[in-house]
């Protein structure tokens, strides 16, 4: 098939759409240059492993160390800009009054390129707080504190209880936020299609999300390059990467709507 036989495909899927849920995974972020958690572990962070630097235990042994490590994928992140699909992705909750996107994301790039529907299921590199009572620290001041060019970086201190700063990340063991959980599964239970961007598939529980409703029988376009579980059972599946297949679809769908 053809990038257009796709698209067409896609379009036709969704076009009767009135409540629409998108998931998105690393693969929508990959297109604009942000490597994955393993991908990032290089230079001075080649020789850990992920789980020296993403647990509580890990920082509260050596705050410093993981502190560092989480400045720099800040800045990294910062770095970067939201690539075309992520402007589609705010030109398509345009044309709903009920939509919602979940991600897998930590790098905040669906808040900044202007969508409003967004759920954060494992926090957000953009948020940070406190790490004994959880009281929200300005990102401001993180961003007087340069790139790390050792591993280590003192955490600042919380200035309402004098404990260390934490990144707003879930982190292995951790439990994902209730009130993001609730309301993706509260949406996912009365949309009426779905589409699931750049995910393996593997990483649960957001993982069940396009599953809820595939079993269900519902409408599911699966845009990603590479072939994944959920593949043989969504409606149409897409080889396409995000940059490419979103703005595609979405052109696609708005003229569907005006008659084009």
């Amino acid at each position: 098939m053809t990038g257009q036989q796709w698209c067409d495909g896609a379009a036709a899927v969704l076009g009767g759409a009135q409540s629409l849920m998108v998931v998105t995974g690393a693969g929508m972020s990959h297109d604009s240059g942000v490597p994955t958690f393993r991908d990032a572990m290089t230079g001075l962070w080649a020789r850990y492993d992920p789980q020296e630097l993403a647990t509580e235990t890990a920082f509260r042994n050596n705050p410093a160390r993981v502190f560092g490590w989480y400045l720099w994928r800040w800045h990294l992140v910062r770095g970067v800009e939201p690539h075309a699909g992520y402007d589609a992705l705010v030109r398509l909750e345009s044309m709903f009054d009920d939509f919602l996107i979940a991600t897998q994301n930590v790098d905040g790039l669906h808040c900044r390129s202007g969508s409003k529907a967004v759920v954060e299921l494992h926090g957000s590199l953009e948020a940070f707080r406190c790490l004994d009572r959880g009281h929200p620290y300005d990102t401001a001041n993180i961003a007087g504190l340069a790139v790390p060019t050792v591993e280590e970086v003192e955490p600042p201190r919380c200035p309402d209880c004098d404990s260390p700063i934490r990144p707003g990340v879930v982190w292995f063991g951790e439990s994902l936020p209730h009130l993001a959980v609730g309301r993706a599964w509260s949406a996912v239970a009365q949309c009426d299609a779905l589409i699931v961007v750049g995910t393996s598939a593997l990483v649960y529980p957001a993982a069940e999300l396009p599953e809820i409703v595939v079993r269900r029988g519902g409408p599911v376009v699966e845009i990603n390059p590479e072939s994944t579980p959920l593949s043989p059972r969504v409606t149409v599946s897409w080889p396409e990467r995000a940059a490419v297949a979103l703005p595609a679809l979405v052109d696609r769908l708005m003229a569907t709507r005006s008659g084009a």
